[in-house]
């Protein structure tokens, strides 16, 4: 079985609960992390589906890693090899495939709501329809490529999550254990305090741990949702 390509933007958001659920599911990945130096591969030859993750620059910013990562998405889709994007992974997926990238109406920090919209491909990747908890990190947002299915909203945010084909964008932070969050949960800049104080949708370190015995297990069930529908698509593909 080929792996799984990780592309990791930044050692301290490495791919957490993914990586977890790979292992349990005995599915072979691998990891690049391009802050340590690790290159991209030329393209997805040697690779059954490609995941994303997150990191704190935008996905405009001109860096050659990211425009790397752009061209291993669209290989991917034209070889109908799986793509799931988290965060920054999937406003880099709606660039490469046609879609902008801009400020989001409000930035998400934190455990916040989200609306799955009610139609047959949305459930088809969230199963329940309605109102999840989920947890985000961000200030930017993708609009939705030509030919993509909207599949969530939220409050702060048009648009959530979506679907083309077997490839699914996400918005929030769909990968995140208790670890990640603990560690960055400890962030505190002047920024981001003056964010926290603008914006209710923006939480203090503090309330995210206090949510996480609530939260992360209907999170992490979520994900395990989210990455078999993902995964479908490679057996699919054959």
């Amino acid at each position: 079985m080929k792996p799984v390509l990780i592309l990791q933007h930044l050692s301290s958001d490495g791919p957490a609960y993914l990586g977890t659920w790979l292992s349990r599911h005995g599915i072979p990945h691998e990891v690049r992390d391009t802050e340590a130096g690790d290159p991209y591969p030329e393209s997805m030859d040697a690779h059954a589906a490609l995941a994303v993750l997150g990191g704190e620059m935008s996905a405009n910013d001109p860096l050659p890693s990211l425009r790397r990562a752009e061209a291993l998405i669209l290989d991917a889709v034209a070889r109908s090899r799986p793509v799931i994007g988290h965060c920054l992974g999937g406003q880099l997926m709606a660039r490469a495939l046609g879609g902008r990238v801009q400020r989001s109406p409000a930035p998400e920090v934190g455990w916040q709501p989200l609306q799955v919209h009610d139609h047959a491909e949305a459930r088809h990747w969230f199963g329940e329809t309605g109102s999840h908890h989920v947890f985000h990190w961000h200030e930017e947002a993708f609009e939705l490529p030509p030919g993509a299915t909207a599949l969530a909203r939220s409050e702060a945010c048009p648009h959530q999550a979506f679907a083309i084909g077997p490839h699914l964008g996400l918005q929030f932070h769909v990968e995140i254990d208790e670890e990640k969050l603990r560690r960055w949960s400890r962030l505190d800049t002047p920024a981001y305090r003056e964010a926290q104080r603008r914006h209710p949708s923006v939480q203090s370190g503090a309330q995210m741990c206090a949510d996480l015995p609530l939260r992360l297990p209907a999170h992490q069930a979520l994900a395990d949702r989210l990455y078999a529908q993902w995964w479908r698509g490679v057996a699919a593909a054959g």
